[in-house]
């Protein structure tokens, strides 16, 4: 029997270009590899949304919430640029774990300086169904104008709810689940942290057993989580040593905007330049961002003034009205609902025409509208620092009567005072210069003699001897016009001489001369 010593040759094809079973095609093992391990490399995306502050507050925040990211090489240590000079501006920086190695999240931030209705339609279009519940809100206000924060976050209110109406109604029922998911975290009892993980009574697998809201408790939700930030609390010992501030008037303002945030279910907190705080801590639970190594709880502080931090789903009433002192926390609360459902300045009626019959009717309407007004209350209680710091003393000693008046601007009076002065001048008789003259003499005579009586005579001590100083001026006059005298004599008797000299010329003098030569000669024959 023949055997063949040929091998035959068998064609295999590609793992990803055959067919599998039922006419299946194969899937690439590489691709799949690939695949797979590129979705774990993807860093998570966090956004947030910063609205208020200066350009340089804004830059302040983001150093106060990447300063402690430490980076380990070149490429980590290069801080992103920021654009916020115009319209929205963009940043960004990555959240790294604990031992510095992993990077957790990437945080993009969109900054918005100018609370204007026209700039809606720049942030409407980040609110997508993937970035909805990726995304914060934060309010930066100043501890420079304290008077203005309750303006100011109802300014951004309106901006907020101008985005809203530009949404997509599936964009709005995703908020709405989004606040509803909210409304849980991170409260006493709740199945759920801050953060987004598991409480210990969710592990222990006792069910929810989380408080219910209060009173004034998340009212109006804005669709995303907000957290309102007070920089620059070192500015509060300035107050306090150069504009009167007191202890309970600090308590009041965070009465006032703890008040007004609980409707909202947003969380505070003040942060310095000068000492570290739980912002990072905050911002990052808010966006449920989690360290897998070390976590870092967040605390809250109502007791140190210039580190306070109230987390979401914490605070209530009681607690407010704990710090004391008059407020009236569901007076100010139902203010406030007022005030963010009208679209217009709630200082500015427009139909208050001023008519008004006495004093009294106007104040009584002034009242009556700053009871209806949280913003009226609150500005007119804080007043602006920068004004005397008077606010606080007025509101104590004189209620509503306020002692400091309005002054004219300085140009607006010298020009009037110049009117005035003009028309007096153009009604004022002319006077002869020679008589304002003799009677000004006359007045500076009799100014001086009547001093004199009214002084006496004036004695000093010279070497031991008394002198009598008006009698030894007295002298001096009259030793001096004495001399005056003497000299005046001799230049009269002078005067002649020089005269006659004057009278002899040239040619007389040279026959005078020649007239005695000759006579010398005459003598001598």
């Amino acid at each position: 029997m023949t055997t063949s010593n040929n091998r035959a040759s068998v064609y295999t094809t590609g793992s990803g270009e055959g067919e599998g079973r039922n006419g299946e095609q194969k899937k690439d093992l590489w691709t799949s590899m690939l695949e797979s391990v590129a979705s774990g490399k993807r860093l998570p995306e966090k956004n947030l949304i910063v609205l208020g502050g200066t350009p340089e507050y804004q830059r302040d925040f983001l150093e106060s919430l990447s300063s402690s990211e430490s980076r380990r090489n070149f490429d980590r240590q290069k801080t992103p640029p920021i654009a916020n000079n115009f319209a929205l501006g963009y940043t960004y920086y990555d959240v790294l774990d604990a031992d510095q190695d992993d990077t957790l999240a990437r945080v993009s931030l969109y900054l918005l300086s100018q609370p204007s209705a026209e700039f809606a339609s720049l942030v409407a279009p980040l609110l997508t169904p993937e970035t909805i519940p990726n995304t914060a809100l934060i309010i930066l206000l100043d501890w420079s104008q304290p008077h203005l924060w309750l303006r100011q976050i109802w300014t951004w209110v309106q901006v907020i709810q101008e985005v809203l109406k530009k949404v997509d109604s599936e964009q709005h029922a995703l908020m709405e689940d989004v606040m509803t998911a909210w409304k849980e975290r991170g409260r006493g009892g709740g199945a759920t942290n801050l953060d987004g993980t598991p409480s210990a009574t969710a592990t222990s697998g006792d069910g929810d057993s989380s408080l219910p809201l209060g009173p004034g408790e998340w009212e109006e939700p804005l669709g995303l989580p907000l957290c309102v930030v007070c920089q620059n609390s070192q500015k509060m010992e300035f107050l306090e040593k150069s504009q009167g501030w007191k202890e309970p008037d600090f308590d009041t303002v965070l009465q006032y905007l703890r008040t007004v945030l609980l409707r909202h279910g947003a969380s505070l907190i003040y942060t310095s330049q000068n000492t570290p705080s739980q912002l990072p801590s905050l911002v990052h639970s808010t966006l449920g961002i989690t360290s897998l190594l070390k976590r870092h709880p967040l605390k809250h502080n109502v007791i140190d003034r210039d580190k306070i931090t109230v987390p979401p789903n914490w605070d209530s009433w009681g607690k407010i009205r704990v710090l004391g002192g008059s407020f009236d926390a569901e007076q100010i609360s139902n203010s406030w609902a007022e005030d963010i459902s009208s679209s217009l300045d709630p200082t500015h009626d427009p139909s208050d025409q001023g008519d008004y019959e006495d004093d009294e009717e106007e104040d009584e309407y002034q009242n009556q509208q700053r009871k209806n007004s949280a913003i009226r209350q609150y500005e007119a209680w804080c007043r602006d620092p920068n004004s005397g710091g008077l606010a606080v003393v007025e509101n104590a000693m004189h209620g509503e009567k306020w002692i400091t008046v309005e002054s004219d601007d300085t140009q607006e009076f010298l020009e009037r005072q110049l009117k005035i002065l003009e028309a007096f001048k153009a009604k004022a008789p002319e006077r002869n210069d020679n008589a304002i003259a003799r009677a000004t003499r006359h007045l500076d005579f009799s100014e001086e003699k009547t001093v004199s009586e009214h002084i006496g005579p004036v004695q000093f001590n010279m070497g031991g001897i008394q002198v009598d100083a008006d009698d030894m001026l007295q002298r001096l006059k009259d030793r001096n016009a004495y001399s005056s005298t003497s000299e005046a004599g001799t230049e009269e008797a002078d005067t002649p001489a020089n005269n006659m000299a004057k009278d002899f010329d040239n040619e007389q003098l040279q026959s005078f001369f020649t007239g005695l030569m000759n006579r010398k000669g005459t003598g001598t024959d």
